[in-house]
């Protein structure tokens, strides 16, 4: 979240203009059973109803969570302890009246779920969203807030967080916005760190490591998350300011958490399941790469619509292609110039975001900007009735991203790239901390490119969903885009039960053989030309028996009543991404410098 106060002298004036200081308590007496008491005293008040809130969203995540409904046991009192009247106007809010001019409040929480959105509280840790945990006033937003963590010495928690140490384990922020952006880590956690010489300005990177490995796994870790570091920090040329000189990395991966990333200002949260001994160590370095990205790509090159961000509301931005999804282009590319994996292992890695993008039906019916629209509905939303997205919904991270990939095999061919086209934006908008607009990126790529290259990748591929000429893009760089297979195509997600019984799984994309078919989610295949299915087979393997244009006879129920269709096979869709040179092709000096330029490896 976009702070105030750009530096530490200016933040310092900013908190003694703010006046009076809102104070929290959380304690973890009842750990076990997943709770925290919490305390908070709002002092100095204006006569009249102070309105007390949940929030309703969270930093980073732009859909709805009703955090109000883990909080319980409320009281209100004024100076004096006397209680006070208390009105719910809606879920989300109590409505305090009758008080002296100062309100302590006090409640119960309930958290046992470890993200990036959620609280979780037990005898592992305290791993605190702050919207997920403590109520706030609206109207209160510009005062300094402290919290005293009361962290359990028996189980020797320790606490970390972007917001700076007042004393002992009590930390402040300047102003609501910093507070609700600062997610709090409470565990018995390993930390490292290193300082970067920021173009003549030291800032210090530290990871903090709540995990059951050991230490020379941690260590092992780090120097990839330094690696990463470093290789992020010359896309840009530098590092963000750090408010406090300090950037941390809040890593959680133990067996009750659950997978996730989180972005925040001068930090980020990173959860997972997986310890660095059973996978982590492989398997959740992307993440880091990604959630490093945006202390530059979101949380200062940031959205106009989403800033302020709104706590009580969905937050939309037509922007998260970008901010999301070039991100999302950055976070393996990332990691093949930091010799994380290897060039191979990059290429034959952008198949699978390749595919879900460039066969989805979804292009028909949204640009990237309206795409980025639906975020309210699919980050981490909840619903209840059946919806059409395999259908209807390209996710902004990989629809930004195969567009970043193109752009930069693009600008490549002008001699240019995407890296400097980032630092210009970086330069006009994130280091001065101006939020864009849609207009200004495409604005900035005419500048960079000129006003006819950045008009027409803008009018074709973003305003319209259009798709670039891979193929060609590709060659380039010496990289062969070539449809997988001859093999036939059902268009189906098909799971045969124990009984023999091919239950699809998920809607039928559009214009595929099998939702040509008439067959839909739920309906369960029990034959295929007059010969039943048999208990567990894989239903890709029966398919490959047969040729493209072949059509089946396919014996299904729906809703318990017998049917029948035919299917006609069609050719898989697919597309393999690999090096020429595996497809027995020597590639040309000019491809072999093209790649190695765009790669930075040798």
């Amino acid at each position: 979240m976009k702070i105030k106060c750009l530096s530490l002298l200016f933040l310092a004036l900013c908190i003694n203009l703010q006046g009076q200081t809102n104070r929290y308590t959380i304690s973890f007496e009842n750990a076990v059973h997943h709770e925290a008491e919490i305390t908070a005293t709002f002092p100095e008040l204006e006569a009249g109803v102070l309105s007390v809130r949940m929030g309703r969203s969270s930093p980073g995540r732009y859909a709805l969570h009703e955090f109000a409904k883990n909080v319980y046991n409320f009281k209100a009192t004024d100076s004096k302890g006397k209680a006070l009247e208390v009105h719910r106007p809606n879920p989300y809010e109590w409505d305090i009246s009758g008080h002296d001019g100062h309100v302590n409040i006090s409640y119960t929480l309930f958290a046992n779920r470890g993200d990036g959105t959620y609280a979780q509280i037990d005898e592992t840790h305290a791993h605190l969203n702050i919207p997920a945990t403590f109520m706030y006033v609206a109207n209160l937003s510009d005062r300094k807030i402290e919290v005293d963590f009361k962290v359990r010495e028996d189980l020797n928690w320790k606490v970390a967080t972007q917001m700076p140490k007042v004393s002992g384990t009590t930390y402040t922020a300047p102003h609501l916005q910093y507070f609700m952006d600062s997610p709090t880590e409470i565990s018995d956690y390993g930390i490292r760190q290193f300082v970067v010489d920021d173009n003549g300005t030291p800032q210090t990177i530290q990871f903090v490591l709540h995990h059951n490995g050991t230490e020379a796994e941690l260590d092992t870790y780090f120097e990839q998350v330094k690696k990463v570091v470093l290789a992020e920090k010359a896309v840009f040329g530098e590092l963000p300011n750090y408010d406090y000189g300090t950037y941390t990395f809040l890593g959680c991966y133990i067996p009750n958490a659950s997978g996730d990333g989180m972005e925040h200002r001068n930090s980020t949260i990173l959860t997972d399941r997986e310890g660095l001994a059973e996978g982590g160590m492989k398997n959740n370095i992307g993440t880091v790469a990604h959630e490093f990205f945006h202390g530059w790509n979101v949380e200062r090159i940031r959205p106009e619509a989403l800033e302020p961000f709104n706590f009580a509301e969905a937050n939309m931005s037509g922007e998260l292609w970008f901010a999301e999804g070039f991100t999302s282009y950055y976070t393996n590319f990332i990691l093949c110039r930091a010799g994380i994996i290897t060039p191979e292992e990059y290429i034959e890695g952008l198949r699978g975001t390749f595919n879900y993008v460039w066969n989805s039906p979804a292009l028909q019916f949204f640009n990237p900007i309206e795409m980025s629209y639906q975020a309210p509905f699919v980050d981490a939303a909840t619903s209840v009735d059946p919806v059409n997205r395999e259908n209807t919904f390209v996710s902004y991270y990989s629809y930004g991203s195969v567009l970043g990939l193109a752009l930069d095999l693009s600008l490549r061919q002008k001699g240019l790239n995407l890296d400097d086209y980032m630092k210009l934006v970086w330069q006009t908008y994130g280091k001065k901390e101006v939020p864009y607009t849609v207009g200004d990126l495409q604005e900035t790529l005419g500048q960079y490119a000129g006003k006819e290259f950045g008009n027409t990748f803008f009018d074709r591929y973003i305003f319209k969903s259009g798709m670039p000429n891979y193929e060609e893009l590709f060659a380039a760089v010496g990289v062969a885009l070539k449809q997988a297979t001859d093999k036939p195509y059902f268009g189906a997600s098909v799971s045969i039960n124990q009984f023999g019984a091919g239950i699809i799984q998920r809607n039928t994309p559009i214009g595929s053989p099998a939702y040509n078919a008439g067959l839909d989610a739920g309906d369960v295949i029990t034959a295929i030309n007059n010969i039943p299915l048999t208990a567990n087979q894989n239903l890709g393997e029966v398919i490959g028996q047969f040729k493209v244009g072949d059509t089946l006879q396919v014996a299904y129920t729906r809703h318990g009543l017998p049917k029948t269709t035919s299917v006609v096979l069609a050719r898989n869709p697919a597309y393999t991404i690999q090096f020429i040179e595996k497809e027995g092709e020597k590639p040309s000096k000019q491809q072999l410098k093209n790649r190695k330029d765009w790669l930075k490896v040798e």
